[in-house]
């Protein structure tokens, strides 16, 4: 048995695989923030699932996001370079809103006078300028005691060239003090940039042992149950670590929730053969959307947590799937502001109390609301029957917002839905637009409990010539676990002029990297022969600031290899900022990917009876279908349709956890594998 679950905001949810019957299986269950291990056993109790028959078992998890976010982690003392230590208090000039009056500097996660300094010093090549004196450590760690210090980070300046100062205080800190979390920079990034490696060994210290006592939690609720498999974790760079690795490197798990969905949505398409796709997940507290070019997703590791128009946010350099996310879910709530402008999110109703059709004590009317206002969902089919929504409940909630908008309610609930799609095609255009990419270019591939509801919407508004909706949309992200495999990024700064180097010092920084690699996955327990890597490479032009990544040429380097580099360079910063340079390019930073491959479950193609698409047919009802009106559309029941059915919108089809609105002339097709294909129709004309 393969099982991977999902913690959501509102919901938890569980997709196994079991290898005997060679079927799938899932379950949903609400989230519980009090011990989000308990939300996950109740997933696997839901799903009659045994502990003690999982062999293989996946995990992504908010305790990092949520930790850092609520300000739940440990209390912070950080060791530095001497004169350096308020290097998060200076933090950077940049505004991300030159001419917003409410800009304020965030406040730093570490006291300044928990922010300590040890004399030491080390030039950007590695070479020490100042030998370390550690006669000052005893005194530091005393003061931390004194201060109930939880959690130590040491960042040295330049560590990301020679990390040896560190080894040795984290060393001496240990054998002081055996019981407190210690973790220095170099162990989570090699690449430079002082104040942001200086920002994320502190935040990844921060969270360091509440997500240690997380993954063991969950580990010994499972052992109870006689787990005796393989745990894995869900990371923000699109694979899975073992749970050793995880714990050791936290902050790699900042956005392991969200970008478990990208890879399902990776995972799919290579399957069907839809290489270019933008991936969007909406949730019951969020939206989240990333683009996914020739099979592979865009990888940053310029990631920042609570950036807004007023702050510029945390700045975490681990490599993280480029996703836009923002507050926008089947539970955000709807609101009006003081100038007498309609809003949908960021704030939830999350699972507690929940929407107002929920009845258990919501009263903001929410976007799952107006979905029951309008018809698109029906209320007899609420989350499969298993809630009778309060629909007097949710009339109440939206009469408010209507008289102040002076419309009906109806009126009211298609102002929010036209909201919330807006918000969502902004998002869109973040990660397709805003980066140099046609959306008209890509197929959009919805999932979670609400992608699927909005995403024949988005597509027609932003010209995207087909939606695909997969099998059981709204537990897709756990689905996307189970075909994940183990990934580590090694990332060392090392500027080189390529018009000045020699191939064989390329490729002996690359050959390094590779060595590392493989040493850290043999003590995995994984056989060299399962690893593979890819080479990328952050360049610009000499004097430019920023990079941009291009994938490097496997191999030796030769003359040849060099020159193919420096075009790959030039032609994806041209695609990116509109034009190109003759200046001389230089690397910045070397970036091996190395993943390890795990056995996945075959998907099977199914089965066709011969029926037509009218057996699967529930019913009809009038659904508001926005611009294109109110209409009597058909609805159906997903689990009927079978490969080869075709349909005509306006229709809805329905499944336990999510509906998918059809608009009028729009076509549905079912693939092999269960996937529906939508499409705009042409206009005769």
């Amino acid at each position: 048995m393969r099982v991977a679950t999902d913690v959501g905001g509102t919901f938890t949810d569980l997709v196994y695989y079991d290898e005997g019957s060679g079927t799938f299986g899932s379950a949903k269950s609400d989230t519980t923030p009090e011990d989000y291990a308990r939300g996950v056993m109740n997933t696997l109790e839901r799903a009659r699932i045994e502990a003690g028959s999982v062999d293989f078992f996946a995990h992504g998890t908010t305790v990092v996001i949520n930790a850092l976010t609520e300000r739940k982690g440990a209390r912070v003392g950080l060791i530095t370079t001497r004169g350096f230590r308020d290097v998060l208090e200076i933090a950077r000039g940049n505004r991300p809103d030159l001419f917003n009056f409410y800009f304020s500097k965030p406040k730093p996660f570490v006291e300044r006078h928990l922010r300590r300094e040890l004399p030491e010093r080390v030039n950007y090549k590695g070479e020490v300028l100042t030998p370390l004196d550690l006669s000052e450590l005893d005194a530091i760690l005393s003061h931390f005691r004194e201060e109930d210090v939880g959690s130590i980070a040491v960042c040295f300046l330049h560590a990301y060239a020679n990390p040896e100062h560190e080894l040795r205080t984290v060393a001496a800190i240990h054998e002081a003090w055996p019981e407190v979390s210690v973790l220095a920079s170099h162990q989570i990034t090699r690449e430079w940039r002082e104040y942001e490696r200086t920002s994320t060994a502190v935040l990844s210290a921060f969270v360091h042992p509440i997500a240690g006592r997380y993954l063991d939690s969950l580990n010994h609720q499972l052992e109870d149950g006689g787990f005796k498999g393989r745990f894995y974790v869900m990371q923000s760079n699109g694979g899975i670590a073992t749970r050793r690795a995880a714990k050791d490197n936290p902050i790699s798990l900042v956005e392991s929730g969200p970008v478990s969905g990208i890879l399902g949505a990776v995972a799919l398409g290579e399957l069907i053969g839809e290489q270019n796709v933008i991936a969007l997940d909406i949730g019951g507290t969020t939206a989240k959307c990333a683009l996914v070019e020739q099979g592979r997703p865009r990888v940053t590791t310029d990631y920042k947590i609570e950036w807004t128009r007023t702050n510029p946010g945390y700045p975490i350099k681990t490599p993280v799937i480029d996703v836009v996310e923002i507050g926008n879910g089947g539970g955000s709530i709807a609101w009006i502001d003081e100038g007498g402008s309609l809003h949908v999110g960021p704030q939830s109703a999350g699972a507690d109390p929940g929407p107002a059709a929920y009845g258990r004590g919501g009263t903001e009317p929410t976007t799952t609301d107006a979905n029951l206002l309008t018809g698109r969902i029906d209320p007899d089919y609420f989350l499969g029957g298993e809630i009778v929504p309060n629909l007097d409940n949710v009339r109440a909630a939206f009469d408010s917002l209507a008289e102040r908008l002076d419309v009906n309610v109806e009126e009211a609930a298609r102002g929010v839905i036209r909201i919330a799609n807006a918000n969502m095609v902004n998002a869109l255009k973040l990660v397709s637009l805003n980066r140099g990419y046609d959306p008209r270019d890509f197929t959009l591939v919805a999932f979670g409990g609400g992608g699927a509801m909005h995403a024949a919407a988005l597509a027609v508004e932003l010209g995207i010539p087909k939606v695909i909706i997969p099998p059981n949309p709204a537990v897709f992200s756990a689905w996307g676990m189970l075909l994940t495999d183990l990934r580590r990024d090694y990332i060392m700064t090392n500027l080189v002029r390529l018009d000045r180097s020699q191939p064989k010092e390329l490729t002996g920084q690359f050959r390094a990297l590779e060595k590392s690699a493989l040493a850290d996955f043999r003590d995995d327990g994984l056989d060299e022969a399962l690893v593979s890597v890819q080479r990328q490479a952050d360049l610009r032009y000499l004097g430019q600031e920023h990079t941009v990544k291009v994938d490097a040429p496997a191999g030796d380097f030769d003359d040849a290899a060099v020159q193919e580099l420096i075009r790959r360079f030039h032609e994806a910063h041209e695609r990116e900022y509109t034009f190109r340079l003759e200046s001389p390019v230089e690397l910045v930073n070397f970036h091996l990917v190395a993943y390890g491959a795990v056995s996945k479950p075959e998907i099977a193609k199914l089965d066709r009876s011969g029926a037509s698409v009218a057996a699967a047919v529930k019913g009809e009802r009038e659904v508001d279908f926005d611009v294109a009106g109110i209409h009597r559309a058909t609805t159906y029941e997903r689990a009927r349709l079978e490969p080869g059915m075709e349909l005509i919108g306006p229709a809805v089809i329905e499944e336990p956890a999510t509906t998918i609105v059809v608009f009028p002339n729009q076509q549905v097709r079912v693939d092999d594998y269960g996937n529906l294909h939508i499409r705009t129709l042409q206009e005769d004309g």
